[in-house]
């Protein structure tokens, strides 16, 4: 996939845990992607690879990331080099993640608040949910953000791969998932 800031040639999922792995921090395996491994397949062709962080942990995952090029994500969408030992700012949400400055984006890094043990919807914060249930994990250890916290994020372009993810998950959520959601 090509963008406007260059292609794309995303991490698969396998490329995403062997790169994460062994990492000091919690990460999940976000986006559209999160949607499959609830679903058991992939339900459709993804156009990037989303890992979601907790805020907390940037400068431990940049750090992790030494050697990439990285770029923040300033609103409304341009691009800047993410300085090490840089904090972002809280309106900063997304890094993009490439192995060298000529090469096509990998992944994108998203910034996630939490507060007092919750994570905390970043367009609505009296929305949380407790950081324990934030994800789950595939049979074979792959954690993914959880399908009812990741829906609200896709609400707002309603875009149809969107609105295709929100249909196939929605009848498989649990009781308690769809109430919350």
């Amino acid at each position: 996939m090509a963008d406007e800031h260059g292609p794309w040639a995303p991490l698969a999922v396998t490329e995403v845990v062997e790169l994460f792995g062994r990492a000091q921090l919690r990460w999940w395996v976000a986006g559209g992607r999160a949607i499959d491994p609830f679903l058991g397949r992939e339900t459709r062709p993804h156009a990037d690879t989303d890992v979601q962080v907790l805020r907390r942990d940037q400068l431990v995952v940049q750090a992790h990331l030494a050697g990439w090029d990285l770029l923040a994500a300033d609103p409304p969408g341009a691009l800047r080099p993410w300085a090490p030992g840089e904090v972002l700012a809280e309106h900063v949400h997304d890094v993009w993640c490439r192995r060298g400055r000529d090469g096509p984006w990998a992944l994108q890094l998203m910034l996630t608040s939490e507060a007092d043990g919750r994570w905390v919807f970043r367009r609505e914060p009296r929305i949380a949910w407790p950081i324990e249930r934030l994800g789950r994990r595939t049979a074979d250890g792959v954690p993914y953000v959880a399908p009812e916290v990741r829906l609200p994020y896709k609400a707002r372009a309603l875009l149809p791969k969107d609105e295709a993810d929100f249909g196939a998950a929605l009848p498989l959520l649990g009781a308690e998932a769809r109430r919350w959601l």
